[in-house]
């Protein structure tokens, strides 16, 4: 998938900086001519004669040597590829390209490319939970920065958790997600997927059992078709998929939010399994027993009904809206009446009873309603029935 495609490839310094080498051998075994540039700190780690042999390509080190601007400068050079890559990517580096900063030639080449910027984070989980780098985070899938990673795990400094740069192949999968050029090519859909948490207190909340894997596959799929995906995502059980923007929400009222800054879209599929109800009297603290046996009264407020809002909008309705119904009885009749209701394109229902292991399982039965009547499809892995919904969606876009 990778043949013919430029990869400028920025090193950042941290340990993770070894895992680079591996990458870059990767990305041309699928036929990426990968260009490297190293920071300073990057060459602690991995030495620029190593990197070059891998690359097959000369390393580009240095802003101001003046033999470099004047046979490649680093505007032409941050315009050249197809993709910038950075991995690692430093809480530093992240912090420069927040903030617009361009003082070294890493961060000139980032503010300077008109291309697509794929960032694979690395570095301690304290730096990584930091407010600060989340804040840059925030900033940088805002302006349309692709994220893969950083994965949970141990780390050199002898912690755990969050903040190890992805493996080689999964960043390798990223940038076959983000160079993809398929059906849906220059196309902005919107995908919803996971559960909402409403909180009962600071310890406690309402849920359901959806792992959010189907919106999940969904949205890879999609990105595999070289669609330009935001995916607003609940606490789910699966991690969200690579080369996609991620913007991740607690409660109903965020995923709103989330949903309409999103907008404009050319589709939308809202897989997520919005709670319909929240607790209107939720409490700032946790809820103790007082000994009365009387359990607490909770008042309940109706959620923000997204997939209608978006299904009945006046002005820059995406021209496909999908919606789910995930059902126990009378899937079919429920499904056609939910769509009248909401006002959207089409329905995906399946049946959730419990004996059908589909809600949290691995496999999907689903039925689509719509204009054309019922389409039934056979049990298939979750993956299966994205792959077909993205297809789907893919034609109906054309």
């Amino acid at each position: 998938m990778l043949a013919g495609k430029r990869i400028l490839l920025i090193v950042g310094g941290g340990i993770a900086a070894f895992k680079s080498l591996d990458l870059i051998r990767r990305l041309r075994e699928r036929g990426a001519t990968v260009v490297p540039v190293l920071t300073n700190a990057a060459e602690e780690f991995v030495t620029p004669l190593s990197t070059s042999a891998l690359a097959g390509q000369k390393v580009y080190r240095d802003l101001f040597d003046l033999t470099d601007e004047a046979e490649m400068g680093h505007i032409e050079l941050s315009r050249a590829a197809d993709l910038v890559v950075v991995a690692p990517a430093t809480a530093d580096l992240m912090g420069k390209m927040a903030a617009g900063l361009a003082n070294d030639l890493a961060s000139t080449l980032l503010m300077a490319t008109d291309k697509r910027v794929l960032i694979a984070p690395a570095m301690n989980v304290r730096m990584w939970e930091h407010p600060a780098t989340q804040r840059n985070l925030a900033t940088l899938q805002g302006d349309g920065i692709l994220v893969v990673g950083p994965d949970v795990g141990d780390m050199a400094c002898g912690e755990h958790g969050p903040g190890r740069m992805s493996e080689p192949l999964a960043i390798v999968d990223a940038v076959e997600a983000a160079l993809a050029d398929g059906p849906l090519k220059g196309k902005h859909v919107l995908v919803t997927s996971g559960p909402t948490h409403e909180p009962i207190d600071p310890v406690r909340y309402i849920a359901n059992r959806s792992s959010g894997a189907q919106g999940t596959a969904i949205a890879r799929s999609l990105a595999a078709l070289g669609a330009d995906v935001t995916f607003v995502t609940g606490p789910a059980d699966v991690a969200p998929p690579a080369g996609v923007k991620v913007v991740k929400i607690q409660t109903a009222r965020e995923m709103k939010e989330a949903v309409d800054a999103a907008l404009p879209a050319d589709a939308a599929v809202f897989a997520a399994a919005v709670a319909d109800w929240r607790v209107a009297n939720a409490s700032g603290s946790k809820m103790k027993k007082d000994g009365s046996g009387k359990a607490p009264a909770l008042e309940f407020a109706e959620n923000p009904d997204i997939l209608a809002a978006v299904s009945q909008m006046k002005k820059g309705r995406p021209k496909l809206v999908v919606g789910f119904a995930a059902e126990t009885d009378d899937v079919e009749a429920n499904a056609t009446a939910k769509r009248a209701r909401k006002g959207c394109d089409w329905i995906v229902a399946n049946d959730v009873s419990p004996e059908t292991g589909i809600m949290g399982g691995s496999e999907n039965a689903v039925t689509i309603i719509s204009d054309e009547g019922a389409e039934s499809w056979p049990r298939l892995t979750k993956d299966q029935v994205a792959a077909k919904i993205a297809a789907k969606i893919a034609e109906a876009l054309s």
